[in-house]
């Protein structure tokens, strides 16, 4: 029995910076397993743990006084940590009709409650909203449909645009609303087919798509994938980009027809595409979810390669352009594409002319989230990104919005290029199919 009690306080002295820890970021997105209920047990349990010390008579030993001071820092620093975030978020539902008019509509983002993303988009505070599996667990198709349309019943209340609604339907392994969406093969499935075929297919595929996510209210498809297919098994740690099975094709043609084809087959139903995730992320090892990524192939190369397709379904189509959280080291070194102005107004603006809607990957994926999120805010913002995603975690938009919000007050935000970016959002197809979507759902409503 005294050898149990011993092994049980070597565990205990074990696992109290591991609570302490845990507890001191229950806000990260890293530990979004462990929010609301899971907080509640730690909480429970440290204080069980401080009461059966006590019990036991540890208090009267240094090691025992110790042990029990551990086991009350979880509380605490939950406590604290909880304080942090209602701070901030207390600042960002405070700020100005002014300052909502100018940031708002540069952030997208994913929710889990209905009431606080209707909050949001009631205020301005956002301009697009990110749909996936977790609205629609345990629901119906016909309840998210109803849920959109209400979101976009309160803009036009407010007196304000409509709401960009995104959704990841690829196809294959992506695809977040299949079911009780159809679940369509991925575009890679018809690179063994001639020329003709593979567009009628592609086309179709997109037909499906565009049609079903237009019925529920979603007008801005994160598809296709454009990175080219690396070579197999490339990297075995790579456990949630998994491009090797997302990725059309090697050969930059064969991607270009197909998704040329896909894009043509959604922009018919009225739902805009998004090409991802230049500058590429086929070539690297790293999975951006968690980790920084180099891209270092030459400029030269890439524009003969990776990103031909890119140039070639832009130039006859209305897509968004998403950008990685990879750096090409040949253009900048020191920070990702997606907050690089290098890269975003330099190559994309300046050398390709393109002046369509660029949005940024997740923020809340490691290689950002694990940085200096606040620096790539501002960074993505100056460099003439139109929108910023935050996907995964919404409840970590109030720390990127504050981010936002701090550097336009301390007068680190480029005036301009927020100029120019609104002008973007307010021509581009996003806020046309937006309006004309939200149109259709009010109508189907009445009727």
């Amino acid at each position: 029995m005294q050898l149990l009690n011993r092994i049980g306080l070597i565990l205990l002295w074990l696992a109290a910076p591991v609570a302490s820890f845990a507890a001191a970021n229950n806000n990260d997105p890293y530990l979004l397993v462990l929010r609301g209920a899971g907080n509640t047990a730690l909480v429970v349990a440290s204080i069980g743990i401080v009461f059966l010390l006590l019990r036991r008579g540890h208090w009267s030993t240094i090691a025992g006084k110790a042990l029990v001071v551990l086991w009350c820092l979880p509380s605490l620093l939950m406590s604290a940590a909880h304080l942090k975030f209602e701070l901030r978020k207390r600042d960002v539902l405070n700020a100005s009709a002014v300052e909502a008019r100018q940031l708002g509509p540069h952030f997208m983002v994913g929710y889990s409650s209905f009431p606080e993303v209707a909050r949001l988009a009631k205020q301005g505070l956002i301009g697009g909203v990110y749909v996936t599996r977790h609205n629609i667990r345990g629901r119906t198709i016909e309840a998210l449909r109803a849920e959109i349309a209400a979101l976009q019943d309160l803009r036009r209340a407010a007196g304000l645009p409509p709401l960009i609604v995104a959704a990841d339907q690829e196809g294959g392994i992506v695809g977040h609303l299949a079911p009780p969406l159809t679940k369509v093969p991925a575009l890679a499935t018809l690179t063994g087919l001639a020329s003709d075929e593979q567009q009628a297919k592609a086309e179709e595929f997109g037909r499906i798509h565009g049609r079903e996510l237009a019925q529920v209210g979603v007008n801005l498809n994160l598809a296709p994938v454009l990175d080219l297919k690396p070579p197999a098994r490339r990297n075995r740690l790579d456990f949630h980009t998994l491009i090797g099975k997302r990725a059309i094709a090697s050969d930059p043609a064969v991607v270009s027809t197909i998704a040329s084809a896909y894009v043509r087959g959604l922009e018919e139903t009225g739902v805009g595409a998004t090409l991802k995730h230049f500058p590429g992320i086929g070539r690297v090892r790293a999975d951006t979810h968690h980790f920084s990524a180099n891209l270092d192939t030459p400029v030269k190369e890439l524009e003969a390669t990776d990103w031909l397709p890119f140039r070639e379904v832009l130039s006859h189509s209305r897509s968004a352009l998403m950008v990685g959280h990879v750096t090409l080291t040949a253009v900048d070194p020191d920070r990702a594409a997606s907050h690089s102005k290098r890269v975003v107004d330099g190559i994309i603006r300046g050398t390709w002319g393109y002046q369509g809607v660029v949005m940024t990957d997740d923020l809340i994926m490691g290689a950002i989230y694990q940085n200096d999120v606040c620096k790539a805010v501002v960074e993505a913002i100056n460099a003439g990104v139109d929108l910023l995603l935050v996907a995964y975690d919404g409840v970590q938009f109030y720390r990127v919005f504050a981010c936002a919000l701090e550097g336009s007050r301390q007068g680190r935000l480029d005036a301009a290029m927020l100029h120019a970016s609104a002008a973007r959002l307010e021509r581009g197809f996003s806020t046309a199919q937006a309006r004309a979507a939200s149109r259709t759902l009010s109508v189907a409503r009445q009727n």
